[in-house]
């Protein structure tokens, strides 16, 4: 028999577990805050922001404006793990599996890669559990009020909306690594 509980959650559990995961291993502080072009959106300290408007509870708060001005803004990898933490998983934790209530300005922004790759671990680990609880009939019931657009959706269509955004999102932080070692390289190779 097939368990579609079992194959929603290996979509993207192998993605994290083969691919994603050990290319977030050793995150520096540096590249965490890297900002490759000017005006890029960042994780700031609390009164530094470059944006119209700053969300965040603690000493770091994440650049945002709304309307989103067009075209959107590049990101880093500080802002990218921060929407995937909050925007991504952590609203979608509280909305189904029993999270305390977060939103942009109630979250406590990480200061650092770790802190950050610490809130994303446990933001996927409450995700996947509260997959993992809906079992096979909990898949069909539908996502509600909380989703907009999914609200009559089955919470089958929420899972994989979401596990698509998990791997777009990680899958962009990866290649900013890339190209952050890349213009190391350049660096030395241009001073060496």
């Amino acid at each position: 028999m097939t368990s579609w509980n079992q194959l929603l959650r290996d979509q993207f559990e192998w993605h994290w577990e083969h691919q994603v995961r050990s290319r977030l291993a050793g995150l520096s502080d540096e590249e965490y805050f890297w900002e490759p072009v000017a005006g890029a959106w960042s994780v700031r300290p609390r009164g530094t922001a470059t944006t119209p408007m700053a969300a965040g509870a603690g000493d770091f708060t994440i650049d945002w404006a709304f309307p989103e001005p067009a075209p959107a803004p590049f990101t880093t990898i500080a802002w990218r793990l921060g929407h995937v933490i909050v925007g991504v998983l952590a609203i979608r934790n509280a909305a189904h599996f029993d999270r305390a209530e977060v939103s942009y300005s109630s979250f406590p922004w990480a200061g650092t890669a770790a802190g950050a790759l610490a809130q994303l671990d446990a933001e996927l680990g409450c995700w996947l559990e509260g997959v993992r609880g809906l079992g096979e009939a909990g898949l069909s019931r539908p996502c509600g009020p909380a989703e907009g657009g999914f609200a009559d959706a089955p919470l089958a269509a929420l899972v994989l909306h979401i596990h698509r955004e998990l791997i777009h999102h990680l899958a962009e932080v990866s290649l900013l690594r890339d190209l952050y070692a890349s213009d190391l390289v350049r660096k030395r190779e241009s001073t060496g």
